[in-house]
Formats: C-alpha cells, sequence, structure tokens
C-alpha cells in the first residue's frame, strides 16, 4: 500500500531523515519506534505533505505523492493524527468532525461516516455540543481519530496516540485503534513512545536511530530482541 524509498528531510542545515525507506502492507498496522529526536514525528509529516522531502519517494496506492500537498494526499486516502492531538478547541465536538470531512460532497457519505465513528467512539456522540478545548485528553484523543476516519483513510497515521493520556484511557485507545485496523479494514501505521504496547498490537516494525531505519521485522520477533528490549522496552 505504501512504499518509502530513501527519504530525506532536513531542517534548514539539520538533518531530520537520512534516506528511511519501508514498506507498508494493505491491511497492516506498523508500527515505527525510536527515541525522541529518532525522526519518527518528521517521517510522519513528510509523507502526509506537511513537510517537503528534500529527496526520496513516497508511492502510496501504486502513485507517486511525494510531490503533492497535503489536501490532495488526504483526498488520495491517507489520513494523519498529529501528535498532541491538535483540535480545534473553540468548535464543538461535532464542528470537528465535520472538518474531518470537509473534502466530502456526498451528505449520505457524511452521516454514515458519523455513524462509523460513533460505532467506535460512543462517547464522542454524548458530547457533540460541548468545545473540543474542554474533553479530556483522552476523549480528544477519540475526537482527533474520528475526525481523521471522517474523511474514508485507506491508511491512518496516528503520532504519539498515548501521550497525555491518562493510563486508564490508554488500553481503551489502543483497542479502538486495533478494532479500526481488523473490523473496518484501514490499514495503520502507528508512531508510539510506549514500544512495548506498540509492538503488543502491531503485526511488523521499524526502528529508528537518528534519521535512519536500523532494524525492522514482524513485531512479535522485535518484542524477544535483546538488543531491542534493552533499548526501549526496559530490560
Amino acid at each position: 500500500m505504501l512504499a518509502v524509498k530513501d527519504l530525506f528531510v532536513s531542517y534548514g542545515a539539520i538533518s531530520a531523515l537520512g534516506g528511511v525507506s519501508f514498506n507498508i502492507e494493505a491491511g497492516r498496522i506498523v508500527t515505527l519506534i525510536g527515541a525522541n529526536g529518532a525522526g519518527k514525528t518528521t517521517t510522519l509529516r513528510a509523507l502526509s505533505g506537511l513537510l517537503r522531502a528534500q529527496s526520496g519517494r513516497v508511492v502510496f496506492q501504486g502513485e507517486d505523492i511525494t510531490r503533492l500537498p497535503a489536501h490532495k494526499i488526504v483526498a488520495r486516502g491517507l489520513g494523519h493524527v498529529p501528535e498532541g492531538r491538535m483540535v480545534f478547541a473553540n468548535l464543538t465536538v461535532d464542528e470537528n468532525l465535520a472538518m474531518g470531512a470537509y473534502l466530502l460532497k456526498d451528505r449520505a457519505r457524511i452521516a454514515r461516516n458519523r455513524d462509523y465513528v460513533f460505532g467506535i467512539f460512543p462517547r464522542l456522540q454524548e458530547r457533540l455540543t460541548q468545545a473540543a478545548g474542554t474533553l479530556s485528553g483522552g476523549e480528544q484523543q477519540m475526537l482527533a481519530i474520528g475526525r481523521a476516519l471522517m474523511g474514508d483513510p485507506r491508511l491512518l497515521m496516528l503520532d504519539e496516540p498515548s501521550l497525555g493520556i491518562a493510563p486508564k484511557l490508554i488500553s481503551t485507545i489502543f483497542e479502538k485503534i486495533v478494532e479500526i485496523n481488523r473490523d473496518h479494514g484501514v490499514t495503520i501505521l502507528l508512531v508510539e513512545q510506549n514500544a512495548k504496547l506498540a509492538l503488543e498490537i502491531s503485526h511488523d516494525a521499524y526502528v529508528l536511530e537518528t534519521g535512519r531505519v536500523v532494524m525492522q521485522g514482524a513485531s512479535a520477533q522485535l518484542r524477544t530482541n535483546p538488543e531491542l528490549k534493552a533499548a526501549y522496552l526496559g530490560g
């Protein structure tokens, strides 16, 4: 579904990605893990068109999207839930969801997507008229994911979905990520500091260090890798 080849991204004179390459098969949950500053968020931002790559290629469903602007990438079916959730704080839950469907013109399709989102996150339906900025961290994360799902993504990128969320809600969020993948067929690219949790729910994993992929494989195998356990899994 997605092929990333030799992606180079810099912030001015500072290199952030130094030739990142990886593939994602349709229907899989793939996680990128690594320390802070390894290039995980930069990778997602480059894939979604928020950052321009200096070189390399991003091919999504057979089409080279490397130079497309962000809104056209969303229209192709690649959704991005950014780090920190970035909900529109002064808008209601309902208005935030409507923003996620801004490219869709078919009202029936938008209504179906809303029902789909409420089926996954019934709490959002209970808070439709509430300002997004007054929601808890976990509820805002649900809203950010729901907003992205309103656009009918084939591939959904999630950047640090557990960040700033109460521990009791983290397991709920991750259960929902699995549900979105398993029951609705959405392919997932997950960036997550909690490497143990990410490896438990994902099928495949890539380890980034200083802007390069240094390890890759099935998540179940990487969970038992002694080097990875020592660096990221607390043992």
